[in-house]
């Protein structure tokens, strides 16, 4: 056989057993990360179902829930940064498990809510220990997945948002319903008790289930654990040419900075809309939070789940990324824009419609804008400005319900449209930087997204 015969040979072997190990991975490991950020989502947005119970039953004003649903991100955005670097340190297999246990205790602990204070403090420490979850996983995905496949592993992570909702909206819902006809406790009580202990249950299972590197993966043969390794150090290398070096370097980098904008307008769309979308829903039926509004309410979130997973497959190329993002960015605008207008105009089917086509936009959207980062960041600097990023482009989840509540009040109206059409603005904005993203250099990282690699 000639020299280039046997080059040909050994690398379609090199294929094949690469991609047998990005599938094995992606089987082994999406699982119990999917789980992972299905309760943690569910244990950050649940308020919106307790938040009538908590102002009747133990008095918090509609201001300190504003205050409460916002300050989760101010602890998270603290400690966002030492989480993710503590995970490098540790691996990302007892990290992980940590955080869920951790913030599991004290989501059980909104059980026992006796006034504003408390609830502020519960959101607060809520915000602390979940800190690094979101980031930590972005990391980790981006050193087991090459980027050809690695838009596709994030739209799956993203998979369990719209899990969270559309299972957890109407078992939030029930659970009030059901814990209220129990007698010894309210219904809220029950909720938050329950969605708590899922969390640490989840921790306890990812100590079991998940591996922090192929090497050390045992459902890899070596051939597998070569092919995947050697796939990940040409894109290190690649990245290393690009980004920022070590931590001071990455939080300082300007492209770091450009794509925390960014973030920060999505989330501002995301957490304005997310908090009162059982109340919006309530509102457009005329019906009381409960098992009904639950179930409406996780119709947007069943649309999301294929958008989010079926527009991350399509976004594999540098250009079709740009592009579904600038239009997924416009969309999430209009669309929220339209749902106020469809308040004001009291057409509630209308509402539904332009609730679920905002939240699908949004949704569809995050894992190509995580996409960027992960494409010249590495190691250290990745640890640090994948934190960098989330911590604050997640403080648009602090400045979204405030701001909100802020336009409602200078401009009231019975439907609320003006607090709503304020987070459309930023998602107009994120449309802009994203297009704008054409003009950056391409990543060297990048150039490998036009390789014919595997896609399955």
């Amino acid at each position: 056989m000639s020299t280039s015969a046997e080059r040909t040979l050994a690398s379609s072997i090199h294929d094949a057993k690469l991609k047998s190990a990005i599938s094995k991975a992606a089987r082994h490991l999406m699982p119990m990360l999917v789980i992972l950020y299905f309760v943690a989502f569910l244990d950050r947005t649940n308020v919106g179902f307790a938040q009538a119970a908590l102002k009747a039953d133990r008095g918090v004003s509609d201001a300190a829930f504003a205050l409460g649903a916002g300050i989760f991100f101010i602890g998270y955005a603290i400690f966002e940064v030492p989480s993710n670097l503590l995970l490098k340190r540790f691996g990302a297999r007892f990290w992980l498990a940590r955080i869920s246990i951790t913030w599991g205790i004290v989501a059980a602990c909104f059980a026992f809510t006796t006034n504003d204070v408390m609830f502020n403090v519960l959101r607060f420490l809520l915000g602390v220990t979940e800190a690094g979850l979101f980031p930590g996983v972005i990391m980790f995905l981006s050193e087991w997945f090459p980027n050809k496949v690695r838009v596709q592993m994030f739209a799956i992570f993203y998979l369990a948002q719209p899990f969270s909702q559309m299972i957890g909206a109407p078992m939030s819902g029930g659970l009030i319903s059901f814990g209220d006809s129990l007698g010894f406790a309210r219904g809220w009580q029950v909720m938050f008790f329950g969605e708590g202990i899922l969390a640490i249950l989840a921790g306890i299972a990812a100590l079991f289930l998940l591996t922090n590197s192929p090497a050390k993966a045992k459902f890899l043969d070596d051939d597998e654990k070569l092919a995947l390794s050697n796939a990940m150090a040409v894109e290190d290398q690649a990245r290393n040419q690009d980004g920022p070096k070590g931590i001071w370097s990455a939080m300082a980098n300007w492209k770091v900075w450009y794509f925390t904008v960014i973030y920060f307008a999505l989330q501002i769309a995301v957490y304005g809309t997310t908090f009162y979308l059982p109340q919006e829903v309530a509102g457009l039926l005329g019906k009381k939070v409960g098992w009904e509004v639950g179930l409406v309410s996780a119709i947007p979130w069943l649309v999301g789940l294929f958008a989010c997973y079926f527009l991350g497959r399509a976004a594999h190329t540098v250009a079709r990324r740009r592009n579904w993002g600038t239009l997924l960015y416009i969309g999430t605008g209009l669309f929220i824009v339209g749902s106020a207008w469809a308040g004001v105009s009291s057409q509630p089917l209308l509402g539904i419609v332009f609730i679920t086509l905002a939240v699908a936009s949004f949704l569809a959207v995050g894992p190509i804008t995580w996409a960027y980062p992960t494409s010249f960041l590495t190691g250290a600097a990745a640890a640090a400005g994948i934190g960098l990023i989330n911590s604050l482009g997640n403080l648009g989840g602090f400045v979204a319900p405030l701001m909100r509540t802020a336009f409602n009040s200078a401009m009231p109206t019975t439907s609320g449209a003006w607090g709503v059409i304020s987070l459309g603005v930023f998602a107009f904005l994120g449309a802009l930087m994203m297009y704008l993203t054409r003009f950056f250099r391409t990543a060297k990282s990048d150039e490998l997204l036009d390789e014919p690699v595997m896609h399955h």
